[in-house]
């Protein structure tokens, strides 16, 4: 993924999440499917975040940005806020 795909896949989670917000403002009753469904979005978020730093640092010193590559999730979880 280049720099541009990052960034559109971004602008579609926060879509993503905004509808499901809204989802979960006319339906509280299909609570936990939808905070689990924005959970996964926070974790791809992160990733692309992370993604998007990666490849931005190693254009910075000189590097093949094509060489980042995405987290674990685990290791990324943390990043929740």
């Amino acid at each position: 993924m280049d720099d541009a795909e990052i960034l559109d896949r971004i602008h579609q989670i926060v879509d993503t999440e905004r509808g499901l917000r809204a989802h979960l403002a006319e339906d509280p009753d299909d609570a936990a499917d939808t905070r689990a469904r924005m959970r996964a979005l926070e974790e791809s978020l992160d990733q692309c975040w992370d993604l998007l730093r990666q490849r931005r640092a190693r254009e910075e010193f000189g590097e093949d940005p094509a060489a980042a590559q995405a987290r674990p999730v685990p290791e990324v979880e943390s990043y929740l806020q």
